[in-house]
């Protein structure tokens, strides 16, 4: 009996923690059959930021590199308010759509073509997502290996070489994770990744007074190599590389498809209760993002990689080292969980809602390999930021919320302001696609 007693909790955590990522448990219920949720306002405010962090965290030195100081801070800014004042707009048309599902707010404006719009952005900003995780696989984990085993870094070399090393953390360690029919305590693993990056932003604070300015040679080969005439801040910056910047900052601000189950679990929900949940969560990841971007740009300079985990050095150096194994570690863990939510949306969409293994092993196949292949032939992360940030993130944060909204408000007077707004939305957008 207490065999069977323990089954049955285990099949519930499983089944909370599968609902939780696919929202299957919002479908099918008005807006007033919701209910009060049981989550905290502290813990919705972790959950949101959870759901906000993301690698685009490691690719902003670098796009202050690109931008210089007050553009960086204005587009930084920019980006913030508008995703928060989007967020409000989704509220709204959870209000007026009586739903708490982003996709069935697609379907209730624009029919199956909005359903279809924004499934489709969500699926590649999780794959998207699931990338850059791969990418981060494929470039530290040779510098890993390497410090460990006392080497230099050679891709000649196949168990230096990222793509051969991607591949087989993708066969021996994602592969059976994502087999799983369940999720079990994979679904807790977003508090270890805010966790690591916590940590990786008291590195690059503390490096930025322990490390000197130097040139890209010795960041590479760790030549002792000293250089100050470049070891300069740019205050603004316009060339052919600026163009990320937007891209690559939409993308570590997306958060918008959590955001309506995390409102849905709200304890004492309402609407402005929600906006102060979106503006702390936001506040503190503006300035753990601000702080990372300034600090790991004023150690490197024009130095720095497009991944700035990349442009330490390990060797000799044992705190960066285990900086490098946790953010592996958690992306490793992280990618599951993202591939959980995709498949299960796929196969939602396709109507495959009994569980079958031939369908469950060929989705997770086709799409793993599809995932690696990109990763191994995509040139850069910045690639993969820009790509998604400049289409699913601007679908997702601007150009969906602000239709949506119009359209489903387009009976009723709407203030010229929020008009605007939505109006602003729609055409910084499309400029910056």
């Amino acid at each position: 009996d207490i065999e069977q007693d323990l089954d049955i909790e285990q099949e519930q955590d499983d089944f909370e923690s599968q609902t939780s990522l696919t929202k299957e448990h919002l479908k099918n219920k008005k807006y007033e059959e919701y209910g009060s949720g049981r989550t905290s306002f502290g813990m919705s405010v972790f959950n949101l930021s959870n759901a906000i962090m993301g690698t685009g965290i490691l690719g902003l030195s670098y796009a202050l590199s690109k931008t210089g100081i007050f553009l960086f801070l204005i587009l930084l800014l920019s980006v913030a308010v508008l995703s928060l004042y989007s967020i409000r707009l989704l509220l709204e048309c959870s209000k007026k759509a009586e739903c708490m599902v982003y996709e069935d707010l697609g379907h209730k404006a624009f029919g199956m073509p909005g359903k279809l719009a924004v499934f489709g952005s969500s699926c590649l900003q999780n794959i998207g997502a699931t990338l850059s995780y791969m990418f981060i696989v494929k470039n530290e984990l040779p510098k890993v290996i390497a410090t460990l085993a006392g080497l230099k870094e050679d891709p000649d070399v196949w168990y230096l070489n990222g793509n051969y090393l991607v591949i087989i953390v993708t066969i021996g360690i994602i592969l059976p994770l994502c087999l799983l029919k369940s999720l079990g305590y994979l679904g807790y693993t977003s508090g270890f990744s805010l966790t690591c990056m916590v940590f990786f932003l008291i590195v690059v604070i503390s490096k930025k007074f322990t490390l000197p300015c130097t040139t890209e040679k010795q960041n590479v080969t760790n030549e002792s190599y000293l250089e100050t005439d470049h070891c300069t801040a740019e205050y603004f910056t316009f060339n052919n590389k600026s163009v990320y910047a937007v891209p690559t900052i939409l993308f570590a601000f997306v958060c918008h498809p959590s955001v309506l189950p995390i409102y849905s679990e709200l304890k004492e929900r309402s609407i402005k209760k929600m906006e102060k949940v979106s503006i702390i969560s936001f506040l503190a990841m503006l300035l753990m993002y601000l702080l990372t971007a300034v600090f790991g740009y004023f150690t490197f300079y024009g130095s720095v990689h497009e991944e700035l985990l990349h442009t330490y050095s390990s060797e000799g150096d044992t705190i960066i080292l285990v900086v490098r194994l946790a953010v592996i570690t958690a992306v490793v863990l992280t990618i599951p969980v993202l591939f959980f939510v995709v498949r299960s949306s796929m196969l939602m969409i396709v109507k495959q809602k009994q569980f079958k293994w031939s369908w469950h092993i060929g989705v997770t196949l086709v799409l793993l390999v599809f995932c690696v292949l990109l990763v191994i032939f995509i040139p850069s992360i910045t690639d993969i930021f820009a790509i998604i940030g400049a289409t699913s993130a601007n679908m997702l944060i601007f150009i969906l919320p602000a239709s949506i909204y119009l359209k489903l408000h387009q009976s009723v007077p709407i203030k010229k302001k929020i008009k605007v707004c939505c109006a602003c939305q729609l055409v910084l957008n499309w400029l910056n696609i």
